[in-house]
């Protein structure tokens, strides 16, 4: 993927920042690319008993045990589509102790966002959603990669 360090889209206003545009039942969302390590196609996972909810399980990625988590649970989303990607993030971008993905239903683009196209977010999960993208007819809610 592209950058691997996480940018800060918060400065001037011509500032962007590149974001991964992604489905997750009938909404879209976006996160920081330079949260993302990479994207790869959702495979077996073996499950974990008596792990959290928002936890699906772990697979072996090249060697390297990832969890693999179920956003649409941490974010309260509705749908019961098959995700058919997984958004890993980068070990040094989130702080969590290990190698951490979500199962996506799709994966759209990687756009760039300016500031003045972000509206903030009026939400209790104020940890997990950084903003709302306004793109021409439609809103687009940008989060943070929360794991749990």
């Amino acid at each position: 993927m592209a950058s691997r360090q996480r940018t800060e889209g918060d400065g001037g206003a011509g500032e962007s920042t590149q974001v991964l545009e992604f489905g997750l039942g009938d909404e879209t969302f976006c996160l920081d690319i330079g949260y993302i390590d990479e994207i790869v196609d959702a495979g077996d996972l073996t499950t974990i008993p008596n792990s959290p909810r928002h936890v699906e399980g772990v697979m072996d990625l090249r060697g390297q045990t990832t969890t693999i988590i179920d956003p649409k649970t941490l974010l309260d989303v509705e749908g019961v589509t098959e995700s058919e990607r997984i958004v890993v993030f980068d070990p040094e971008a989130v702080d969590d102790g290990g190698t951490v993905g979500w199962t996506v239903d799709e994966v759209y683009q990687v756009r760039d966002v300016t500031p003045d196209q972000v509206d903030d977010a009026t939400t209790t999960a104020e940890d997990a959603v950084r903003g709302i993208v306004k793109d021409d007819d439609r809103f687009i809610v940008w989060v943070e990669p929360v794991t749990g």
